[in-house]
């Protein structure tokens, strides 16, 4: 198990354990994480799991598809530290990434 910090938009931090291989997305569902909703299930069609990951763990986060990052445009002006949770799949090299959900309701 990875262990995965999700800080939503009040500022509140929850700390989950995740299964290697599972979506952060998934994992955000899985604990109730406020903020993700998730409506697309995944498939990159929604722009509603967006999570904003630290410059420092980058390099160990796989590129953005292209597919992501027409999303990202449409939904967030494709701002560089913005991912998709979706599409981000938990790893070993990721235990202790702390990823903030944006207020982008605002």
């Amino acid at each position: 198990m990875t262990k995965i910090v999700f800080i939503d938009v009040d500022g509140v931090s929850r700390s989950v354990d995740v299964a290697d291989g599972m979506s952060l997305m998934q994992a955000a569902v899985n604990h109730n994480i406020p903020g993700i909703d998730a409506d697309c299930g995944g498939a990159v069609t929604c722009g509603t799991c967006v999570v904003c990951v630290p410059e420092a763990w980058k390099d160990r986060i796989c590129s953005r598809s292209d597919l992501e990052k027409q999303m990202l445009e449409f939904s967030v002006g494709d701002a560089d530290r913005f991912r998709l949770s979706c599409q981000i799949l938990v790893k070993p090299e990721l235990d202790g990434l702390v990823v903030t959900i944006p207020d982008l309701h605002c």
